[in-house]
């Protein structure tokens, strides 16, 4: 969720780990249990990672309250996208091509942000 060999300083603090835990807890398990396995691409991203892959200046990867994600079966893909949907706690929800980015905020309330096809 933090590792990059590009990267090897991309760590956390026990605030990051502690939003990570959350998200993890409240939203990807869940998810893992109506889906079955899902794939990380990206979790906690420190500025530098940040950076080096495009993600915006306000990405909740910087705070540890977002993923980048895929099923592991590709089938179960828009049964993900469903879950997520309809999750209470899912603050932003972008898909791209056969991935999607969930992000939560254990401090606020969510935004139930949804768009379907952000990422081409």
């Amino acid at each position: 969720f933090v590792n990059t060999q590009k990267y090897p300083c991309n760590k956390p603090t026990l605030q990051h780990v502690a939003n990570m835990v959350y998200g993890c807890v409240m939203l990807l398990e869940p998810a893992r249990q109506v889906v079955g396995p899902i794939l990380t691409n990206s979790g906690f991203r420190n500025e530098d990672v940040n950076r080096h892959v495009g993600g915006v200046r306000n990405s909740q990867h910087l705070l540890g309250q977002a993923a980048d994600i895929r099923p592991k079966d590709p089938q179960q893909f828009h049964r993900l996208v469903d879950f997520l949907k309809a999750h209470q706690l899912t603050d932003q929800l972008l898909t791209g091509n056969g991935w999607l980015h969930i992000s939560w905020n254990p401090f606020a309330p969510p935004r139930h942000f949804v768009r379907i096809g952000y990422y081409k």
